[in-house]
């Protein structure tokens, strides 16, 4: 039944999209060994000038939240995320982390609550491959840059997973996910069309840069940080969606898991590519 005419409307809850991953404990850990281990790799080039203000959309648990806004003490951040309890979990690690130059708000990115022109940039980590309309949502947050203000926008791609031993088991257990995260709208490929989708959604100078990850046993830190704890995590997660999907058999899917598992093991490579992508609001 209709509200009466001029009779308050009541709060509009904000609906949360299909995550992939879920939003366990377990996957607020995982998320904290990815931010740490690919800190260097993603952020050693991310900076800020003192006074800016940065949009940090879909912040989640604070992950990236905490590695960066450190690293750039006189910009001031806004992160946003749909998930109100995601938003508990980035208060305390930002209170832990003593931060200052940080606050939280929920919001959705196709329906951002601020003027035009209220940020001088705008970072996107991880959030545009479980959209489906990823291009909206560009769309949507350059309204919210001033004229001339940047966007960072960074993201993996499955399809660039390389290994050995090299096993189909394996790589059908990666397909998994991909179809997975499809099933839910998302694109765990979006990595290669990060110039096509910004330059799309009217954004100017768009620049891409290949982050490359190795991991062998001369590289511990990284066999572990993203071999183990990131990526075959990750897929490991997707476990349950998929073996009630009917799309592979239990026994399938662990040998599959056992073969991720020996591309981090002695004589194993893993490799993988984010992409790093900058672009500007073109100016009035």
């Amino acid at each position: 039944m209709d509200s009466p005419r001029g009779s308050p409307q009541p709060p509009r809850v904000p609906i949360l999209p299909a995550y992939v991953h879920g939003y366990s404990a377990r996957e607020a850990e995982r998320l904290a060994d990815q931010a740490n281990t690919l800190a260097e790799l993603l952020h050693s080039d991310t900076g800020f000038p003192s006074g800016a203000r940065v949009l940090e959309v879909g912040c989640g648990v604070g992950a990236q939240t905490v590695i960066i806004a450190p690293a750039n003490p006189g910009a001031h951040f806004t992160g946003i995320d749909l998930s109100e309890a995601s938003l508990a979990e980035a208060r305390r690690r930002a209170a832990d982390a003593g931060l200052r130059n940080v606050e939280f708000r929920q919001a959705d990115l196709l329906d951002l609550p601020f003027s035009d022109g209220s940020f001088d940039h705008v970072l996107v980590c991880f959030v545009l491959e479980h959209l489906p309309e990823p291009a909206r949502a560009l769309e949507s947050l350059r309204r919210v840059l001033v004229p001339g203000g940047r966007v960072t926008v960074i993201e993996g791609d499955h399809g660039s997973a390389l290994f050995h031993p090299d096993s189909l088991a394996a790589r059908a257990n990666i397909d998994g996910l991909v179809r997975a995260q499809g099933v839910h709208g998302g694109d765990a490929n979006i990595g290669r069309r990060l110039q096509p989708l910004l330059a799309g959604a009217g954004y100017d100078d768009v620049r891409v840069s290949p982050r490359f990850v190795y991991a062998d046993e001369t590289r511990p830190s990284w066999v572990q940080g993203f071999t183990r704890l990131t990526f075959n995590a990750m897929v490991a997660g997707v476990r349950e969606q998929v073996l009630t999907s009917d799309w592979m058999l239990p026994e399938a899917w662990d040998l599959g898991m056992a073969d991720l598992e020996r591309t981090a093991g002695p004589g194993g490579v893993f490799c993988y590519t984010f992409f790093k992508a900058t672009a500007t609001r073109p100016s009035l």
